[in-house]
């Protein structure tokens, strides 16, 4: 495994190519894309597919998003393509929503679990773009981590989390979004949100019209799309939710637990009365994903063993947060 570095808005074609080479020979890059970095195999090879789940210890029953470079590049996955897809590509890609249609047979069952549909975007990121473009291939790409684990937004988390289980990693700076992208079902009558992201109901309903509400698959049965195992998204630390209005209570544990010689850290608001050691993130819901993931690497990265997140405001704008820190939290079997 290596790292190289490029220009994140208009990467060295040199490093691009070497990136398309490893990919068409079977292998594994890690790329940035807007949301979080993605671990990346040609979406047709299924031996090549198979390394990413190898590589991830993703379970099989976990489908990958399949990235391309534009809606043609979708429509030669799929066997029909409904006009709220034609309206969600003009409104949305490039960029952070990934559309669950039916597929076709070319794409192998592994990348989608068995199930006949297949997770698919376009990614805005010119790294990614351009490794899309030079290679001619459609990218499976989950994040670029051990499966559950909190996911990457730099280079760097991507050596920490696999090492030497990629062949390249392209590193092309921070992610821009934090979290990953708004996955839509249009299999249906109605349109369904599968994942939260960035992108909600305020922006989709406009399109599609009134949203359908989502199914829970649990256990080992396949999932329709990523994102949806009971935990996710989990730091090594122990992840606690906590109220606003518990955090006096919540600093005295926190403060109970470090003179007992437990490492604590803690993720708040900005204007949450909390004190200590506290990381405050920005009340807007924008610059909050931007700086969730990145933040509790840094605590993982200090040692803390628990860490304490302030639950975020209501409302659907921080549905995609709040998702991500209710799987983080969930106990592990």
């Amino acid at each position: 495994m290596r790292v190289v570095k490029v220009n994140p808005t208009n990467p060295e074609p040199s490093a691009i190519q070497e990136a398309a080479a490893i990919l068409l020979r079977g292998g594994l890059v890690a790329f940035p894309t807007e949301t979080v970095y993605g671990l990346g195999a040609n979406a047709l090879d299924a031996n090549a597919v198979a390394r990413i789940f190898a590589a991830k210890g993703r379970p099989s029953f976990n489908p990958l998003i399949v990235h391309v470079p534009d809606e043609a590049g979708a429509r030669a996955l799929v066997r029909e393509w409904p006009e709220h897809a034609s309206l969600l590509a003009e409104e949305f890609w490039p960029g952070p929503v990934t559309l669950v249609l039916y597929k076709r047979e070319i794409v192998p069952d592994i990348v989608t679990a068995g199930g006949d549909s297949v997770a698919l975007r376009v990614p805005s990121h010119p790294v990614a773009l351009a490794l899309l473009r030079v290679s001619a291939l459609p990218l499976a790409a989950p994040s670029a981590n051990r499966s559950t684990s909190l996911s990457p937004t730099t280079a760097r988390h991507v050596e920490q989390s696999l090492g030497d289980r990629v062949d390249l990693i392209v590193d092309g700076g921070p992610a821009e979004v934090g979290i990953e992208s708004t996955v839509i079902d249009l299999r249906g009558p109605q349109a369904i949100i599968l994942r939260p992201g960035v992108i909600g109901p305020r922006e989709l309903e406009p399109l599609v019209g009134p949203l359908g509400v989502r199914g829970e698959t649990r256990g080992e049965a396949p999932r329709p799309a990523p994102g949806m195992l009971e935990r996710h998204y989990a730091p090594r630390a122990t992840l606690v939710l906590f109220a606003c209005e518990d955090a006096a209570r919540v600093v005295a544990e926190a403060n109970a637990l470090t003179s007992r010689g437990r490492n604590v850290g803690m993720v708040v608001l900005d204007d949450s009365p909390a004190t200590g050691r506290v990381a405050r993130l920005p009340r807007d819901v924008n610059r909050y994903a931007q700086r969730l993931y990145t933040t509790l690497h840094e605590l993982d990265d200090a040692g803390c063993e628990v860490v304490y997140v302030e639950r975020v405001p209501e409302g659907s704008a921080w549905d995609g947060v709040r998702d991500r820190l209710e799987r983080a939290a969930k106990a592990q079997d």
